[in-house]
């Protein structure tokens, strides 16, 4: 089996694996970083296959909606490359990456780096910025029932890895927390590149935001 074709069985794969997943996390956000994860690789010496590997699956368990389990990912990825033929080196490769990618409060033990893993985890930031970033954050809040916006609850910077994951805090905390970080923790020049606008863009909803909630025009 060529790599085109193990490319479009892993399509299959992950469409078949995310059909009810939330909506912020589901085969169109998969599709949104491979395709942002390709054209920052057009522009890096990187390994496009496992570029193209490492974010189609990069998201195919996430631990937060498998009871923090964060080795189901790894294992299913595995399994399924493991079935389509890759070779070994590859598949080590992409399991990394997957291990590796999250933000988790910004902690990342840094055991693991590559070009590739830097391709990915910037295509995978910049989902979650801008307009589709806003839209994300909103939809997941409303699937985790959390509030739009209590002023009285501050956001909570420099969160260890477990209050990261285990918050309940209001959605626009996340913004605060996470996306407003994302510009300066790109990895790549073009990541960079790309974060700007989106960045911009969030400072911009934000400034709208506080002033309708105070009735300011």
């Amino acid at each position: 089996m060529d790599k085109s074709q193990i490319i479009e069985q892993t399509i299959d794969f992950v469409k078949q694996q995310l059909a009810n997943a939330e909506g912020g996390h589901d085969w169109w956000h998969i599709y949104r970083v491979w395709q942002n994860a390709k054209t920052i690789a057009s522009e890096e010496k990187a390994d496009l296959f496992i570029v193209e590997l490492g974010a189609l699956l990069h998201d195919i368990a996430d631990s937060k909606f498998h009871d923090g389990d964060e080795t189901k990912g790894p294992f299913i990825a595995g399994a399924f490359l493991k079935k389509v033929q890759v070779e070994e080196r590859i598949i080590v490769h992409v399991i990394n990456i997957i291990q590796h990618i999250s933000f988790k409060g910004g902690h990342n033990d840094g055991q693991f780096k590559s070009i590739e893993l830097d391709i990915i985890q910037d295509a995978d930031r910049l989902d979650a910025l801008g307009a589709i970033g806003i839209a994300r954050a909103f939809n997941y809040g409303g699937f985790k029932n959390r509030k739009i916006y209590d002023p009285t609850i501050p956001p909570h910077l420099n969160q260890s890895k477990e209050e990261y994951k285990n918050s309940t805090a209001p959605t626009l905390n996340h913004f605060h927390e996470k996306l407003l970080l994302l510009k300066d923790r790109m990895n790549t020049a073009t990541g960079r590149k790309m974060a700007e606008n989106r960045h911009q863009f969030l400072l911009t909803y934000l400034d709208t935001f506080h002033r309708e909630w105070e009735g300011m025009e």
